[in-house]
């Protein structure tokens, strides 16, 4: 498919977002091997987010999906910690890094063999990060040359260790975690900069055994996990395409509703202020141990700026579109310690700096740095997702700051995380 996008005076109006993705792939998880039933409101409707759903359904446990006060509520029927089945074949995690890398956590203590695999791309995206720590609890893992999905599990009875993170990831201190829930004693994960922490939040809501220290998190294995009502805040990744988009279109007023507000993720407005954002905290509350609240964003002169260590890494997922607002600032943008974007869904870096390039912008790049200089007109282009989300998403909102109409190839990408994403963009522009 392709989507073709004009430049607009501005956006305005309000946003409703679908829920996070981080977090619904873990409220999935967690309730399935929980006790009960748990209703989740407000579950992503992002493909990635069906795709951990499609696996627990397979490990034998039922969800549905019903509608209340017009918004949708998943209800999944949880089996405990001991109650998953052997699939009947290998579970397909799509192109969900999130649910091939957190899931083996689980699969590594199952009493029985399992190959998780998934598409193309996520056929090449490294496992090594997960593999490691979880044979050093006792699982056995075999991958294609040691690394590359599909992997097959041999579940086995696993003990807790005492691991430090290499490289900061969310998803490999989740996957240690929730092995963690099966293996005998006390699972240590250490981590060497502070990142999202929705696994250990969700952990402790639905009653385990977790106790959270700066950057270290322990978790004792055997407990009962309780099934629980749980909302999901909008996806503050998701939040910052429009947000980009109001900032960088010359008449601008928008309102984003339940954005998630989790201290780990809010990078992104720290970051987006400092470069002169008008953006504006509305209303605050707490759910479920996670912050939400809503959001007003304005036009803005923005001057640029320079990301590096550890808010690269917080703001690894929003990048692609930070690169955009950096070639439309006044002083341009300078990311740095950003080599994990090379083992994404695409390599970001590449792609980013392909159509960039193609839009008529010129920048430097290294293997884990973008030199995105300011002041650029960007141009009419045809722009290549290369069936990347995120690539596709910041690079329609470029469209909207261009000179003339571009066009998105592969545009249903974006439904991997946000199958709304065009419908929204057309209903807020003018």
């Amino acid at each position: 498919m392709t989507e073709q996008v004009s430049p607009v005076k501005g956006v305005h109006g309000v946003v409703s977002l679908p829920g996070d993705k981080s977090i619904s792939h873990r409220y999935a998880m967690l309730t399935s091997i929980a006790e009960g039933d748990s209703e989740i409101h407000n579950y992503s409707t992002g493909a990635d987010c069906h795709s951990t759903l499609t696996c627990m359904k397979a490990l034998g446990v039922d969800h549905s999906f019903s509608e209340r006060d017009g918004r949708q509520v998943l209800t999944v029927h949880g089996k405990g910690i001991s109650g998953l089945t052997a699939p009947n074949a290998a579970l397909d995690a799509g192109n969900s890094g999130s649910t091939i890398r957190m899931l083996s956590g689980i699969l590594a203590a199952q009493p029985f063999t399992t190959s998780i695999a998934g598409d193309e791309s996520l056929a090449k995206r490294p496992m090594g990060r997960i593999m490691t720590p979880l044979a050093e609890m006792g699982a056995r893992m075999e991958a294609v040359n040691g690394q590359f999905p599909p992997i097959t599990i041999q579940g086995s009875r696993l003990h807790g260790i005492d691991y430090s993170l290499p490289v900061a990831s969310a998803q490999v201190k989740s996957c240690v975690l929730l092995a963690g829930l099966y293996a005998s004693g006390e699972t240590v994960v250490r981590e060497p900069i502070t990142t999202r922490d929705h696994t250990e939040i969700a952990l402790r809501e639905l009653g385990a055994d977790i106790a959270l220290e700066p950057r270290l998190t322990r978790v004792r294995g055997r407990a009962k996990l309780k099934g629980k009502s749980l909302f999901v805040p909008g996806d503050i990744s998701s939040a910052a395409f429009f947000m980009v988009a109001a900032l960088i279109t010359r008449d601008s007023d928008l309102i984003i509703t339940n954005v998630g507000l989790n201290p780990t993720r809010t990078a992104l407005l720290d970051v987006l202020r400092s470069m002169g954002a008008a953006v504006k905290l509305l209303h605050v509350e707490e759910v479920n141990g996670e912050l939400t609240g809503n959001l007003q964003i304005k036009s803005s002169a923005i001057k640029g700026g320079s990301i590096e260590g550890a808010t690269t890494a917080a703001l690894i997922d929003e990048i692609p579109v930070l690169a955009v607002l950096g070639a439309l600032s006044q002083n341009g943008l300078i990311v740095r310690d950003a080599g994990e974007l090379r083992v994404k869904e695409t390599d970001r870096i590449e792609t980013i700096a392909a159509n960039l390039r193609r839009m008529g912008a010129t920048l430097t790049t290294t293997q884990d740095s973008l030199e995105i200089p300011g002041r650029q007109q960007l141009h009419p282009a045809e722009i290549q997702s290369c069936g990347d989300h995120r690539i596709a998403m910041a690079f329609s909102i470029a469209a909207l700051a261009a000179s003339g109409s571009s066009q998105i190839n592969d545009s249903e990408a974006a439904s991997v995380s946000f199958p709304e994403f065009y419908a929204t963009l057309r209903n807020i522009a003018r």
